[in-house]
């Protein structure tokens, strides 16, 4: 019989608290430890554990702790960095929540510190987890549409949720929308399409958000919406719709994929509609009926979070490839080359003309 995986919370604000909840609910895995600089943060990660924990008010001093076996660092982006250098020292399993870095040099400087690492470092991805996303992958994977030439993901939700002292309101603590929040997208484009970027064209703006939004005299910078065309080497045309200031949406994100012999399409509720399921319907070319499939969450793994139950899934994996020593499903290298591509696609605004991937020399 397996023993409990025991877990330290590196950063316990609201994505920390999320993992915390999913945690509560596998037998297999317990929260031991916590840490975080701010005490509001911590009293709230607190209130969700019933058994006994250590707490820290340092990041740094919680890699101390030899109980752990899992370490998640769910700390502010920019912080990732430095604190992804400390865990490594440790040599325990590590899950990173997205994005790896806020910048490519960064993340290069983790990939060629973590060559060789004994445990399991995992990039959180939770998008590739969410039930509807993961019957669609298996449909593509069945070959049922044929050889695939589009995708396109559509994302309509709320604005960039409060964080403590207001970090993620600037691109030097994010990376940027495009990397903060779309890299989440761009690693699924790459699982999907098993290629990789050649080229990035965006479009984008801070046309509503955070306009009047002051701290210590600077005005916010972050993206609240954006389009998004990718090439891919397999010759797979991929596109992203981006949209900050649309919460009142039935579905928060859409995805289609469409092959040489039909398309499928999904979606993922938005917290808003109540929704605790989706349909994927697959459309095939030579039939006038649709084969639709109707994708439940368990409302108890729904409440753990804001991302349609894909954390809890998630870590079941992360578990599974601790117990059997198995590769991360989610590698440095997925996360890297995520932040790269939302790096492209920030530059691509900026400097308004495509971006070629070879620029970076990846």
């Amino acid at each position: 019989m397996k023993t409990k995986i025991k877990y330290g919370i590196v950063g316990s604000g609201l994505m920390g608290c999320e993992h915390i909840s999913n945690i509560n609910l596998i037998d297999s895995a317990e929260v031991v430890a916590i840490s975080d600089s701010n005490e509001n943060s911590i009293n709230k990660a607190k209130n969700l554990i019933s058994n006994d924990i250590k707490i820290y008010s340092n990041n740094n001093e919680i890699f101390k702790n030899n109980e752990v076996d899992a370490f998640i660092i769910s700390t502010p982006n920019f912080t990732h960095h430095d604190i992804i250098k400390e865990a490594l020292k440790t040599k325990k399993h590590l899950l990173i929540e997205k994005p790896l870095c806020t910048k490519l040099e960064d993340c290069l400087e983790i990939k060629k510190l973590s060559t060789s690492y004994p445990s399991v470092i995992w990039v959180a991805m939770e998008y590739r987890y969410m039930p509807p996303v993961q019957k669609m992958i298996q449909e593509i994977d069945s070959n049922k549409i044929g050889k695939l030439k589009m995708l396109s993901i559509r994302e309509h939700r709320f604005p960039f949720l409060k964080k403590v002292d207001d970090w993620n309101r600037f691109q030097i603590n994010t990376g940027g929308t495009l990397v903060e929040k779309c890299c989440h997208f761009f690693d699924l484009m790459r699982l999907i399409t098993n290629s990789e970027v050649t080229q990035v064209y965006a479009s984008g703006d801070q046309s509503v958000n955070h306009l009047n939004e002051n701290y210590n005299g600077k005005v916010p910078d972050i993206l609240d919406n954006a389009f998004v065309i990718l090439d891919f080497k397999n010759g797979i045309r991929s596109s992203l719709e981006l949209c900050m200031f649309a919460e009142n949406s039935e579905m928060q994100e859409e995805l289609c994929v469409v092959g040489d012999k039909g398309k499928i399409e999904t979606g993922v509720p938005a917290d808003a509609s109540g929704k605790n399921s989706s349909e994927v319907r697959i459309g095939l070319r030579n039939s006038k009926n649709a084969i639709k499939e109707l994708v439940e969450v368990d409302k108890k793994i729904l409440s753990a979070g804001q991302h349609h139950g894909s954390t809890y899934y998630q870590h079941l994996e992360f578990i599974k490839a601790i117990n059997n020593n198995l590769k991360p499903q989610v590698s440095i290298n997925d996360g890297l080359h995520a932040v790269a591509i939302g790096e492209a696609a920030e530059k691509s605004i900026k400097e308004n003309r495509v971006v070629k991937m070879s620029e970076f020399n990846l």
